[in-house]
């Protein structure tokens, strides 16, 4: 973990200056909060359902999340994978891992996606992994990485622009366009100006779901 400190990659990044560190910059999105964990929708989402899970401390990406927290993320995943099933679809977890990251700052992404049209005989990640551990092992060793899981694989690619573009174009694209309600990715700007309807409906989803996993729990 990095408090205050350059990151392990070498990129700059502070608990100081970081936009997900400051809490009331993700109050108007916040769904839930654990104790190490926020839960969010995302501020400029793709498609309705679009969160985030972010760790409260200040660590650099999920390579850098120490064990003594896998079973509290794994719990909220849980918890985002029934809310899914419940209004939308199954979901595949994304990760930046620092490679071309915009918020130096951990945050899994979440969308309603569905199993993807990927085959590990295509070859294009690193390699295939069973536990967070070997997330954390692969990070020390290497540094920069993306990440992609669905009902299937849990997949780490390399850092190279090659592999990351084709990944886009021909395994999340093509499961995320039945979704995205027109052709091909919007920018940012485009999803932040539009996003707010999409936040809205999300948030409203997710208090209706809260209300029955509340009262299931009882």
């Amino acid at each position: 973990m990095q408090r205050g400190s350059n990151t392990t990659s070498g990129t700059e990044a502070t608990s100081i200056d970081c936009t997900f560190c400051q809490y009331d910059n993700l109050t108007p999105y916040m769904l839930t909060e654990t104790t190490n964990f926020y839960l969010v929708t995302d501020h400029a989402p793709l498609v309705e359902g679009h969160l985030l899970i972010i760790p409260k401390d200040h660590f650099t990406c999920y390579g850098d999340v120490p064990l003594s927290l896998d079973t509290e993320l794994f719990t909220l995943k849980g918890v985002v994978q029934r809310f899914f099933a419940r209004y939308y679809t199954a979901p595949i977890f994304w990760e930046h891992g620092i490679f071309r990251q915009t918020v130096y700052h951990a945050h899994l992404h979440c969308f309603p996606f569905g199993a993807l049209s990927y085959s590990e005989t295509e070859q294009l990640h690193e390699c295939i992994l069973h536990s967070q551990e070997e997330l954390r092992e692969w990070h020390s060793k290497h540094g920069h990485y993306f990440y992609l899981e669905d009902s299937r694989y849990t997949l780490l690619f390399p850092p190279r622009l090659d592999r990351y573009y084709k990944v886009i174009s021909d395994v999340v694209y093509p499961g995320a366009a039945p979704y995205l309600g027109h052709t091909g990715w919007r920018s940012p700007q485009q999803r932040f100006e539009t996003g707010k309807t999409l936040i809205q409906a999300t948030i409203i989803k997710w208090q209706n779901f809260d209300k029955e996993e509340a009262h299931y729990a009882n």
